[in-house]
């Protein structure tokens, strides 16, 4: 089922198909070659051995669904030189034919759950016995030809038991029909077919021509069902396809591709109806025979890389992104490979017998060793392709400068693939995706803008923290008629914050509320230090704010509730250090609070730990108070009340922590279109593009943890692989632009794709903190940052209001675009505009909206339209062409921060609900709801328009933000809904953020 086509005039003899086997060499040759071969092949192959011996000739054997047998094809069969189709029992040792024994077979398979086998055979050929006869003639008279798969025109697909009996035809069309396979549930079956090269006189000269010496330039894959219904073309290239397989899920067709010229064939994978074709390989050779590990984590196929006639077994990954990886070093031909369903075993064709003619082989496997190698290989020169369309649309070029859907599509589906396992910043993966875009920005011809003549500008950044565990000690020591000590254990009574000074500190404990202060007139101020004296002692607080004050008051006082702020207001009132517990009315009751890890790489200056509400117990046991009474009273804001707050008598606390904060390094990659004259510096004046291309890893930050989906790989496709595939393609279009015009450039442009945007906007901060050129001279910056998602045309602009210019160019060039778009004026956004907006610079963000799938694992590269990413890179390619050539710069526009929440660690309740940013209505409209989270259990449903929150009216979402920071945990909600045109009421109870 893997017959390589003829090279044309040539014909190539391979193992099972001619007469003689490639790849015979001298002794001296098979000498040198031993050393390599034991050398290179141990490290996947053990207990090689040959399997078959008798007849003239055997391969091409594959492995039944519980791999206790193989069935394969064989020339012994007396009085016929053609091939029949065998089974060999792997147990007994026994053999027997299952095919007719008449005519030519080949391409057998073991349909699964069933007792049946497909092949393909001419018995019914009425010429039959005569071609025998005939061929047996021609090996009598001695006459030695080279012998080429003949693709005989009376070839069909048949089904049979196991023992050949009840045998049933499938296929009838005229032209071969063979190299079938099973789907792993064996309700289908692929096969390659000519059947369109017939009736020849409907060809043109120049095809009749060519079907007489090439016919296989007319394979074709189809689908049909197992019963041989419902047959369909599945490919429509010029070129030999066939040898198709499925991948082990069923929903993907792995084949082999030739060339027209039929000198090269790559291997290609396409999902069940044609589409999505992806091209595996770009190896420069004869690749065929491809066949999938059981795992699906890659392939294995024959190559004759190094040598027409020599080949060898080789691996690629799945999704072509690495080099492949040589498995077999034996003179001649190996091919043919087939995996056991375990995978633990790999049968293959091959001519390394003393006989030097081709029979099968079988080994143990080594799997580890394989994903290990694959894990090694370099990075695939050429970016592995993707297209809607057949191979023919994914002919090898180095960047296309056209904007393109498929190539879009290639750069998303490279930078989301598991291999890359989500992009963390300071990862393997992030610095694989990093080395990615700087070859493309080479490869488009820009200019590196980094550091020492290279693409990247590096930094180091707080990857997190960790306890050291020998450095951190809590005791309490108590004096007065029954003296008290006592020892804590780290991590299960207390634990260092993340912005701890590494010191101790000994001394009195003063409890001080909630440890706020708030500035404001009468009535809006709050200050948890009035008249409490906290020098040089330990300062005991509260986490969060007051529980039972109003939802406005709770927002405005959320704001200062930080941790890390707390901790600089208890140092500014002269305090040692700083311990903080979750009281018992607020979420997460008692807990400590989490080693969250904190992008700022400096300490807080005091010592900080996060204590349990048994050692708080512990603290108050000796004050006649408890914690829940003190709780109770500060929660309706009585922050004055004199019993409230106060000096532990007769309580001491010893304190140490220390942790180890764990610095990674990453760089952002920079490129630059030089302006026309080429001078990169000085005066001359830059538009910047770009978008970051780190994701979150397995969730480690930023993920929401739903159950199920914990470690799993967050690939970020639309975040933001859709991003970084726009900046990739308008890198190459306007290299070649600025090729073509160059006068056009009046401004240079500089590509930026930074990392760290996931863990708080590190490369994007860092580069304006050491810029590459001078910001001033930066006119504008346009960000990228979830563009691929594309629903109901609409497109939303933001930063509108950072620039004067920004609904002028909008309003020209979407006239063309046709978008239906949403301005939104505020620059601060939670994107890489906000570092750089407040140095002067305007700034335009594009994003289409969020969506079920963000920071999940489903973010997949699937899931995006392309065609509507091609439309949003072609409107921003527009934009920024106008940018260049203006002779004025755009103006910039000062827009106030909006208030809003403090920290992350602020924000406390949890609903799981998506909201919409792309829609232009009154309200938050939520395209949908986390399972099993608080919205889905209420029945919020996709579409909604929550348009009251508690009794407030929701008009945007800064008002929803603001609402659903201030309520209650645990405490149910009533919230107002738009569904199908109608108010919906819908209660909802908040969970705790964790």
């Amino acid at each position: 089922m893997h017959h390589p086509k003829p090279l044309l005039a040539l014909v190539v003899a391979c193992a099972g198909f001619g007469q003689d086997a490639p790849g015979t060499t001298s002794a001296s040759t098979a000498t040198a070659n031993a050393e390599p071969a034991a050398a290179g092949e141990a490290q996947f192959l053990a207990n090689t051995r040959q399997l078959t011996f008798e007849g003239r000739r055997s391969g091409e054997g594959y492995f039944s669904p519980d791999g206790r047998a193989l069935i394969f094809q064989s020339e012994r069969e007396p009085g016929n030189p053609f091939y029949q189709i065998y089974l060999l029992d792997l147990e007994s040792g026994d053999t027997r034919r299952v095919s007719p024994g008449t005519g030519k077979t080949t391409c057998s398979f073991f349909r699964p759950e069933t007792d049946e086998v497909l092949f393909a055979s001419t018995h019914l050929d009425p010429q039959a016995a005569a071609k025998q006869k005939a061929e047996l003639e021609q090996r009598a008279s001695g006459r030695e030809r080279r012998y080429s798969w003949d693709y005989d025109d009376t070839m069909d697909i048949f089904t049979a038991r196991r023992d050949g009996s009840g045998l049933r035809r499938l296929t009838s069309a005229a032209g071969y029909d063979a190299e079938g396979s099973y789907s792993p549930d064996g309700r289908l079956i692929v096969f390659c077919s000519l059947r369109d090269a017939y009736p020849a006189e409907k060809l043109s000269a120049e095809n009749r021509k060519r079907l007489e010496t090439d016919p296989a330039w007319f394979g074709e894959i189809y689908l049909m069902n197992a019963d041989g219904s419902n047959q369909r073309r599945l490919t429509n290239s010029p070129g030999y396809d066939g040898g198709p397989f499925f991948s082990p899920d069923g929903q993907r067709i792995l084949w082999r591709h030739f060339e027209e010229n039929g000198a090269i064939a790559d291997i290609y994978s396409m999902k069940l109806d044609g589409t999505d074709v992806r091209r595996l390989t770009r190896f420069g050779a004869m690749s065929w025979a491809p066949y999938f590990h059981p795992s699906g984590e890659y392939v294995i196929f024959a190559a004759n890389k190094l040598g027409f006639s020599n080949f060898e077994l080789y691996l690629v990954d799945a999704a072509g992104r690495r080099e492949p990886v040589r498995v077999t070093f034996s003179d001649g031909f190996d091919g043919l490979p087939v995996f056991s369903p375990d995978g633990g075993r790999l049968a293959w064709t091959s001519t390394r017998g003393a006989e030097k003619v081709s029979q099968l082989f079988i080994a143990d496997w080594n799997h580890a060793a394989a994903r290990a190698a694959l894990r090694a290989a370099p990075v695939a020169a050429e970016p592995p392709t993707a297209t809607a369309a057949s191979p023919a649309a994914v002919a090898p070029r180095s960047l296309d400068p056209a904007i393109r859907a498929g190539d879009l599509y290639s750069h998303v589906e490279y930078l989301a693939a598991d291999a890359l396992e989500g992009r963390l910043t300071g990862s393997p993966g992030s610095h694989t995706a990093g080395d990615y875009i700087a070859a493309k920005f080479k490869l488009a011809g820009l200019e590196p803008l980094g550091g020492n003549g290279t693409f990247f500008q590096d930094f180091d950044f707080n990857a997190g923290v960790k306890p050291v565990a020998t450095g951190n000690r809590l005791r309490v020591k108590r004096a007065g008629s029954q003296p008290v000590e006592a020892g804590f254990t780290p991590e299960t009574d207390f634990r260092p914050l993340s912005f701890t000074e590494n010191s101790e500190a000994e001394g009195e404990v003063v409890f001080a509320g909630y440890g706020l202060s708030v500035p404001g007139k009468a009535g809006e101020a709050y200050d948890s230090y009035a008249g409490l004296d906290v020098t040089n002692k330990i300062v005991l607080v509260l986490r969060y704010v007051p529980e039972g004050v109003e939802q406005k008051r709770r927002a405005e006082l959320n704001r200062y509730a930080g941790l890390r702020y707390k901790a600089m207001l208890a140092r500014s009132h002269g305090a040692k250090a700083l311990l903080v517990v979750t009281g018992p009315n607020s979420p997460n009751a008692g807990e400590l609070a989490p080693l969250t890890m904190d992008s700022i790489l400096t300490g807080s200056g005091i010592v900080a730990a996060s204590i349990s509400g048994q050692v708080a117990d512990a603290l108050l046991a000796g004050t006649g108070k408890d914690l829940k009474s003190l709780q109770t009273a500060l929660d309706v804001e009585n922050p004055h009340a004199a019993d409230v707050r106060f000096t532990l008598p007769n309580t001491r606390v010893d304190l140490a922590t220390k942790v180890e904060r764990i610095r990674k390094a990453d760089r952002n990659v920079i490129a630059l279109l030089p302006p026309a004259g080429g001078d990169a510096a000085g005066g001359r004046e830059y538009v910047m593009i770009g978008a970051h291309f780190d994701h979150v890893g397995r969730g480690e930050s930023g993920g929401f943890g739903i159950k199920g989906e914990e470690g799993q790989i967050h690939n970020g496709a639309d975040d933001n692989a859709s991003g970084v595939a726009a900046l990739l393609e308008l890198a190459a279009d306007f290299a070649h632009e600025r090729s073509q015009r160059p006068r056009d450039f009046r401004r240079g442009v500089i590509f930026a794709a930074w990392s760290g945007e996931e863990l708080g906007l590190i490369g994007s901060t860092y580069f304006v903190g050491k810029p590459v050129v001078p910001l001033a001279n930066v006119a504008a910056y346009l960000n990228f940052d979830m563009v691929g998602r594309l629903r109901e045309n609409k497109l939303t602009l933001q930063g509108v209001g950072s620039s004067s210019a920004w609904k002028r160019l909008i309003e020209k060039r979407n006239v063309a675009a046709g978008f239906s778009l949403a301005l939104q004026d505020d620059p601060y956004l939670p994107t890489d505009t906000t570092p750089i907006y407040p140095k002067n610079v305007p700034v335009l963000a594009f994003f289409t909206g969020s969506h079920e799938n963000y920071h999940r694992p489903t973010d997949d590269t699937p899931t995006l339209n392309y065609e509507g990413l091609e439309r949003v890179t072609k409107f921003a390619r527009a934009i920024v062409l106008d940018l260049v050539k203006d002779p004025q710069r755009p103006d910039y526009l000062k827009v106030e921060r909006a208030g809003g929440s403090g920290s992350r660690e602020t924000l406390r309740a949890y609903l799981g609900t998506i909201p919409d940013y792309v829609a232009e209505i009154s309200g938050v409209k939520l395209t949908g709801v986390r399972g099993g989270s608080p919205a889905e259990k209420a029945g919020f449903k996709a579409g909604d328009v929550i348009v009251e929150f508690g009794g407030q009216k929701i008009t945007n979402i800064y008002d929803y933000t603001y609402a659903l920071d201030a309520v209650k945990i645990g405490q149910p909600v009533k919230l107002v809904v738009v569904r199908d045109g109608q108010r919906v009421e819908v209660t909802a109870i908040p969970e705790a953020r964790k």
